[in-house]
């Protein structure tokens, strides 16, 4: 069925988004009043360090230019999300965009001029009550003193910051555009092109030939290019390491930690709670391989369903209301602000053409969060309903609560708030659903989040820590070595399943390797979910994560999850969380083992 335009979509179901703007008009007088406040932004370099007031003048235009021209752009953004072909949103998006380059490139002394002013000299200045909205900012600023090196190396580091991306920029032309696939044979005996995205379907196939197909020609056309891939990923550790050298880090690890302050420790714990954890990883293969009536379980069978597909039909309305219902716990102010997010249009729901596909919330500081749907009926739209409202509450709560300059949360708590709503609603459905076939559903689709997002991206966060180490000890990174480092982890880490070679070349297909050590962010973002949604259903925790989530970014995300009882730096917070992941593990074994 052809896809209806935008304008003929039924608007009860669109987002509103008069409260950002009431017109374009008043858009376009927004953006000539932030335009004009860049260049005076831009008149403030040299003047921060003359006294407390002038840096408190100073910041609060900074602050004042970032919030009008952030609401200038996300508007034209949304405008443009909901229909990409109109030419007018396009234009505006590509203006608003610009904005924001020019406000970059205007605060670019920013940061050298704060660390310009003597410690002792910026201490006594942030002293001062009337600076007291910007301390974190700033301190967090001061904080990479150490790390920051004179004029002249910061221009240089700069300078190298655009042939620095040469890797991911080679790896991105090679694996997106270069490459091609041979076609594979379908279920139904048709010849079908095998892409990345198709490879995606196809190795969930209930075909085993399929998946075995799709497998061995899509990982044997990486083979042929493993060592260019080998060059290219070595390039980008390289990049790391020297990076960690200039700036006086003890290795690329605690470089990258360093942002978010985050200690080595928090990344040791995470490995060890998911080792510890590997041994009911072991039961769910030998589960899936009883399942699948397979003698041997490879590694093109783990993303196939475990469970058939159940007859579960879910309209937006039944959603709505079973989000409201999975979400009780957090209370009644939480249930409040869903039914503003239903009735005040934050939510796009339906698919129209030139919409964006997928689905996202975004925050708009001082009016409400907005969320984008693709909404098809099924279980898994409901899921995503949640998902987006946990981060659009996450951002509500901030912008409520923090002024701007400490309203947007860091990355390492991002997907907290949006996998706690996931965690609920699948709690939810296993406390009332008595349907075997839907309880096992639910089950498998729990736990694969914990396989793919937990014990998945971990064993990337081990491969990219060891690549770096090598390096760093001297050792060549060949294709060889590489390919060895990943088979060792997947032996580790799927005991139990037949690791074949191919699957040794897999770590040459994840683009996120080419952003060093951010992956881990993943797994603990989950685990951090899994266990503040078990202290919310079982001691009554709900204010201590609602008051988490008010903090947006006003401290370091470590510090603001202690709020919620979680201790990253404490193995016990991932045992939690695979204590939940064991218990659902042992109930799907009873219902279909």
């Amino acid at each position: 069925m052809e896809l209806k335009a935008r304008k003929d979509m039924d608007p009860a179901f669109q987002w509103d988004l008069s409260p950002i703007f009431p017109d374009k008009a008043a858009w376009e007088t927004a953006y000539a009043e932030a335009e004009a406040l860049v260049g005076k932004a831009a008149a403030l370099k040299g003047t921060l360090g003359e006294s407390a007031e002038s840096l408190k003048r100073g910041l609060d235009l900074i602050a004042e230019v970032s919030e009008k021209t952030e609401r200038v752009y996300l508007y034209a953004m949304l405008l443009k999300s909901g229909d990409n072909g109109d030419p007018e949103y396009q234009a505006m998006q590509s203006r608003g965009i610009s904005l924001f380059v020019k406000l970059e490139t205007a605060l670019s002394f920013l940061n050298p001029e704060i660390l310009s002013i003597p410690e002792e000299t910026l201490r006594e200045r942030l002293a001062d009550p009337s600076l007291a909205l910007y301390r974190f900012m700033v301190g967090d600023i001061a904080r990479a003193r150490a790390h920051t090196l004179d004029e002249n190396g910061e221009t240089l580091l700069a300078m190298l910051g655009d042939a620095a991306t040469t890797p991911r920029d080679v790896f991105e032309m090679l694996e997106s555009v270069d490459m091609t696939f041979p076609s594979i044979r379908d279920e139904d005996g048709g010849e079908a092109a095998l892409t990345h995205g198709s490879f995606s379907v196809y190795r969930e196939s209930k075909d085993r030939r399929v998946r075995k197909d799709a497998f061995e020609a899509y990982f044997g056309e990486f083979r042929k290019y493993i060592n260019t891939f080998a060059a290219m990923y070595t390039g980008s550790v390289k990049q790391d390491a020297f990076t960690a050298r200039a700036r006086k880090h003890e290795s690329s690890l605690h470089e990258a930690l360093f942002g978010g302050n985050v200690p080595v420790s928090v990344y040791d714990s995470l490995v060890k709670g998911v080792h510890d954890a590997l041994p009911v990883m072991r039961r769910y293969i030998e589960l899936r391989k009883k399942v699948l009536g397979l003698s041997e379980l490879h590694m093109y069978d783990l993303y196939n369903p475990l469970v058939e597909s159940v007859d579960y039909p879910m309209p937006y309305e039944d959603a709505k209301t079973l989000v409201k219902k999975a979400l009780l716990p957090l209370g009644e102010e939480y249930q409040a602000l869903l039914d503003r997010a239903y009735n005040e249009k934050w939510i796009d729901v339906y698919e129209n053409k030139g919409k964006t596909t997928g689905a996202f919330s975004c925050g708009v500081y001082g009016v409400h969060p907005y969320v984008l749907l693709n909404y098809t009926d099924t279980l898994d739209d409901a899921f995503t309903l949640a998902h987006e409202l946990g981060h659009s509450m996450h951002s509500f709560f901030s912008s409520r609560e923090q002024e701007y300059i400490n309203a947007d949360y860091r990355i390492m708590v991002a997907e907290v708030a949006s996998t706690v709503n996931e965690v609920l609603l699948t709690q939810y459905l296993l406390r009332t659903e008595t349907d075997p076939k839907k309880r096992a559903y639910v089950l498998n689709h729990f736990l694969e989040g914990f396989r793919t997002t937990v014990f998945r991206q971990t064993l990337f966060a081990e491969f990219e820590r060891r690549a770096h180490e090598l390096y760093e000890e001297g050792t060549p990174l060949t294709a060889e070595l590489l390919n060895k480092v990943y088979r060792e982890l997947n032996e580790l880490y799927y005991a139990g399943c037949e690791v074949d070679e191919l699957q040794d070349i897999e770590w040459a297909r994840i683009p996120h390797f080419y952003t060093a050590f951010y992956v881990y962010q993943y797994a603990t973002g989950f685990s951090s979910a899994v266990a503040i949604a078990k202290s919310v259903l079982d001691e009554g925790n709900a204010p201590n994560y609602l008051k988490f989530l008010t903090t947006g970014g006003s401290d370091y995300p470590l510090e603001e999850l202690k709020i919620a009882g979680i201790d990253l730096a404490d193995p016990a917070t991932v045992a939690s969380a695979m204590k939940v992941f064991d218990d659902a593990v042992t109930e799907l074994e009873g219902i279909i083992g």
